[in-house]
């Protein structure tokens, strides 16, 4: 309307000719050429409209894409094909399933006893052992009880299977003491794969497996040891053994449990924890799982008030007796073993028959921080 209400007042300003004298000039200069420039302003409006449209339906669909990328990504999982646990609450000779029950339901190894690494009398868990044996032989029976556990399975495989291997010991024996023991352990151990080192420690090691060898053909050997550490007080001695294989290229082996992406808590705040712990959750591809255990272990106590309030928000269990499994407050601070400790433990747990469970880990350090990890049975071929 202003177009041609402009069209109008500039013809009768500027045309000389009367209007009665030639009409349809006049109208065609009054109306029609301004309805014309109003038409070609609309249509380049159109195409620059349809043109940022287009952009904009690209840019939103590459998102997407690249969402559902990160998504995949981000839900990647490992196959737990083995397990090894060795605790103060295994007893030499006895069954996995009675170390299980006893730390299922809390049972206190943790007490006032000599140290191996000064023979002080401090508060910590110890595997069985003799304190007049000399420490070197009984780190190399529990390393080679741990290698035989996890033997088995790769009988099955052939020898050409690479094995990526991620050994962590914490332990006040001399460096040199500890190889010599570790090469004794893994030729007496029968293991025909040949190894090779993987950079890293703890979960930070696992979440970068999965981000970049996630295609590998090689399993992921863990060995996680504390032993006679140098400041015994609280801490527990553990030897843990763990056999990963990658979902997309590991067929041979069945898998006993899925280990889900740890998540990292990146600052020491309740918020940060409870983001933690829902992207863990999250990372499971399936509906919210029911939790039937919590695991803790090696998580300083400057994170007490921010567990205790997300096991609240999550609805997670935080009682021994509904499923909440202290380690820390059974067998003490595991040291660089504690994520393993707890996701062997839940190995077995899940082993037993038991559901899905929920594990929060430290290390031996309090400034790397909090890990939230999920680990669920393997769905049955019937559901």
């Amino acid at each position: 309307m202003l177009f041609l209400l402009l069209g109008v007042g500039l013809t009768l300003l500027f045309d000389d000719e009367a209007l009665n004298q030639q009409p349809v000039d006049f109208w065609v200069s009054a109306l029609g050429v301004p309805l014309l420039g109003w038409c070609a302003l609309s249509f380049g409006r159109a195409l620059l409209y349809i043109g940022q449209q287009g952009a904009a339906d690209g840019w939103d669909k590459a998102r997407e894409e690249d969402l559902i990328c990160r998504m995949r990504r981000g839900r990647r999982s490992q196959q737990v094909l083995g397990a090894s646990l060795y605790t103060a609450l295994r007893k030499p000779g006895a069954q996995p399933a009675a170390q299980l029950g006893a730390l299922l339901n809390g049972v206190e190894a943790l007490v006032a006893q000599s140290s191996r690494s000064s023979g002080a009398t401090s508060r910590h868990s110890r595997l069985p052992g003799d304190m007049e044996d000399d420490p070197e032989l009984i780190l190399l029976g529990v390393l080679k009880q741990v290698l035989a556990d996890l033997a088995p399975p790769l009988v099955h495989l052939p020898e050409s299977t690479p094995l990526a291997l991620l050994l962590e010991v914490d332990s006040s024996l001399p460096e040199h003491r500890l190889r010599r023991v570790w090469q004794q352990a893994w030729s007496s151990s029968g293991i025909r794969q040949s190894t090779a080192p993987v950079e890293g420690n703890g979960l930070a090691a696992l979440d970068q497996w999965l981000d970049q060898r996630i295609d590998d053909q090689a399993l992921l050997l863990v060995v996680a040891v504390q032993f006679a550490p140098e400041q015994p007080e609280g801490t527990a001695e553990a030897a843990v053994g763990l056999l990963f294989g990658n979902r997309l290229t590991q067929t041979i082996l069945p898998a006993i449990a899925y280990l889900h992406r740890p998540e990292q808590v990146r600052v020491p705040t309740t918020e940060a924890t409870l983001y933690a712990a829902r992207q863990a959750l999250d990372w499971v591809s399936w509906d919210t799982p029911v939790i039937e255990h919590v695991w803790r272990a090696g998580v300083a106590a400057q994170h007490d008030v921010a567990m205790n309030t997300v096991l609240a928000e999550l609805l997670l269990p935080t009682r021994s007796q509904q499923g909440f499994c202290n380690l820390d407050a059974s067998l003490g601070h595991p040291g660089q073993a504690s994520p393993w400790l707890a996701i062997a433990a839940a190995t077995q747990t899940i082993a037993s028959g038991n559901g899905p469970q929920f594990i929060f880990s430290g290390g031996s350090a309090v400034e790397k921080g909090l890990w939230s990890t999920v680990m669920t049975p393997v769905p049955s071929i019937s559901n």
